[in-house]
């Protein structure tokens, strides 16, 4: 075989990054949550500035992966304010639940980029937030298998 046709490698190349998964769900996103999008995109564009000056070509290309992600959550993201004063249970409401004898806690139903768990930020998609949308005070609703009252509907947080 003649070596035309073989590739060898370069100290040059740096292997292609699989491109991060944008998932298919609509990107909800609150207000903060647009704010918390473009504090990535800028943070991760310093690092690519930084892994350019410091000649780091795979750090330069994951910070490239990395923007392309966050520009694309960005030009889809849907700000989505629910109403200030609704009696049901909406995407960037605050829910306050009891379970049992549990302390109360509150979650917040936010978009996937935005959620934290062990915050009380919880996705939009999470089978959570799917018990608590549409519901009102008062209703029980299943958490984690136990049945929890919802005591309390808290209005929105803006950026």
């Amino acid at each position: 075989m003649s070596v035309t046709f073989v590739k060898e490698p370069n100290e040059d190349q740096v292997e292609a990054l699989p491109e991060r998964d944008l998932g298919t769900d609509p990107n909800f996103v609150t207000p903060r949550g647009l704010t918390l999008l473009e504090r990535e995109i800028e943070a991760v564009t310093r690092a690519a500035e930084r892994a350019r000056a410091a000649g780091d070509k795979i750090a330069l290309a994951m910070a490239h992966r990395d923007l392309r992600y966050w520009r694309a959550r960005r030009a889809t993201a849907q700000v989505v304010r629910p109403e200030r004063d609704s009696d049901v249970v909406q995407f960037g409401h605050a829910v306050e639940v009891q379970r049992g004898a549990e302390p109360a806690r509150t979650f917040r139903i936010v978009g996937i980029d935005e959620a934290d768990p062990a915050a009380g930020l919880v996705s939009y998609l999470s089978p959570l937030a799917r018990q608590l949308v549409g519901r009102e005070e008062g209703e029980t609703v299943r958490i984690a298998g136990a049945a929890a009252r919802i005591l309390a509907i808290l209005p929105p947080v803006e950026a």
